[in-house]
């Protein structure tokens, strides 16, 4: 096998513009070509479309963190999931996206990760619980756990419940059915044209806002009795916005609820597939993070002994980095913006791609090779800096990046602990970008119980050549 990780599938040059945009609506990836991972500022345009990808750390910079608010989401975003996020935090801007962050951030503060810590755990057994060995498909396992931990922390239900295990099957129906992008969006028609959805797509997402209104009328009728539920629905259905008081109505509600189930199922079951991949391919790794997370027992430990999984994290930051959930972020120009040798002009698409920025030549070493060890590296830390954005940056970081690095490493360590995960054979899983990074036909893996491991073991050099 390959010595390095899987990388996306290089599609021939001279395909009919038919067969680009098939290609296109069913994998990003189809329509980016190899130099971009050495390219600080590329145009891509076709009959179709045209864009500007912005790799350069200072532009990225200027996009997420010195100006957002004259590169706000590009409403392609909105187009594209409007029947499932409704007016959600991750589809608004300006005015309504800073009151939207005002009553949620709170809700994910330090502090009350602390207090979803537990339910993350019970989370985890549950899933340790359903393995079996042999051969599994980890990202359907992986989907199953992340929802269980959305559900566990949100609503303080298990997965098991019939409304939760619905919405998880209703999340799978809408991720096969929904395109990564809709074409009258992507050619910018004019908003009186019809953003048209699939049957499928629109029947699973109203399926989803349907039972995600029972859980959200449930808890408000607790709040209504002086019972607050002390999940994390909880504590943002009873936060009102610090600068006019309102709340949450019922309807805004089920739309954030809808992205934290899109981000911190989808994502987070993403990350930990790949995760779990990445530790098949590489055994000494595993052997590392199985030692570490046996030496503190991740299944029962305190919230404060996370940090002890000091290698997991970096291995979680390496599967993040190589396979960022979330491969472009689309922005939109709001006057001509001068950058290198170009202007971009008004309304022009400005992408910014973690997937080429975390893998770019010119920034990284062994831009394309598993090392969880350059974390501890001069250019592992100047990257992390400049270079690496897998919650994105600046004012509209993602809420729960807090959220999902404690809950990533945690269900690492977990599944590691007590399972030993091994590759099968001409089984190396393809990436191809849907909503979130995922395999093209699942990551399959070989489970067997793991014996206990020594406390010293430390791994051989897993550093593997450079590319």
């Amino acid at each position: 096998m390959d010595d390095l990780p899987a990388r996306p599938k290089t599609y021939p040059k001279g395909r009919s513009l038919r067969r680009q945009i098939r290609d296109f609506r069913a994998d990003l990836f189809a329509a980016l070509p190899e130099r971009l991972y050495r390219a600080w500022l590329a145009e891509r345009r076709n009959l179709i479309y045209r864009s500007y990808i912005i790799n350069q750390p200072d532009l990225v910079k200027t996009v997420l963190q010195d100006r957002p608010d004259d590169f706000p989401k590009s409403p392609i975003v909105h187009d594209t999931l409007r029947a499932l996020l409704g007016n959600s935090v991750f589809v608004t801007n300006g005015a309504t996206w800073r009151a939207q962050r005002r009553i949620i951030d709170p809700a994910f503060a330090r502090g009350n990760l602390r207090s979803t810590f537990p339910a993350m755990q019970a989370a985890g057994q549950a899933a340790l619980a359903r393995l079996a060995p042999g051969k599994v498909e980890m990202e359907f396992e992986t989907a199953h756990l992340a929802a269980d931990v959305i559900f566990r922390t949100l609503f303080s239900v298990p997965i098991d419940s019939d409304d939760a295990s619905r919405v998880f099957t209703a999340f799978r129906d809408y991720q096969r059915a929904q395109p990564l992008w809709n074409l009258p969006g992507l050619l910018r028609l004019p908003r009186w044209v019809p953003r048209f959805h699939s049957r499928a797509s629109r029947r699973a997402a109203a399926e989803i806002r349907r039972i995600l209104l029972k859980f959200v009328n449930a808890h408000a009728a607790r709040i209504a009795a002086g019972d607050i539920p002390g999940d994390l629905a909880g504590k943002i259905m009873t936060t009102p916005d610090p600068e006019t008081g309102a709340l949450f109505s019922a309807e805004d509600m089920v739309d954030q609820v809808a992205i934290f189930f899109l981000a911190g199922h989808e994502t987070s079951a993403s990350a930990l597939s790949w995760a779990l991949y990445l530790l098949a391919k590489y055994p000494e790794a595993q052997a590392r993070v199985a030692a570490e997370a046996q030496a503190v027992d991740p299944a029962t430990m305190a919230f404060a002994n996370l940090s002890k999984l000091a290698f997991t994290r970096d291995v979680f930051r390496e599967t993040l980095r190589l396979y960022p959930p979330v491969p472009m972020m689309p922005r939109q120009t709001v006057q001509a913006e001068p950058m290198r040798d170009r202007v971009l002009p008004k309304g022009a698409l400005a992408i910014l791609s973690p997937w080429h920025l975390h893998r770019h030549e010119r920034l990284w070493n062994n831009p394309h090779g598993f090392d969880p060890e350059r974390w501890q590296t001069e250019n592992g830390k100047a990257c992390a800096r400049e270079a690496y954005i897998p919650f994105s940056a600046g004012p509209r970081v993602c809420t729960g990046a807090g959220f999902a690095m404690v809950e990533g490493v945690l269900l690492l360590a977990m599944l590691v602990s007590r399972w030993e995960f091994s590759l099968i054979k001409d089984r190396e899983p393809r990436p191809v970008a849907h909503l979130t990074v995922r395999a093209a036909d699942g990551v399959l893996l070989a489970l067997k119980p793991r014996a206990l491991v020594g406390a010293g073991a430390s791994g051989a050099d897993i550093k593997n050549k450079r590319s």
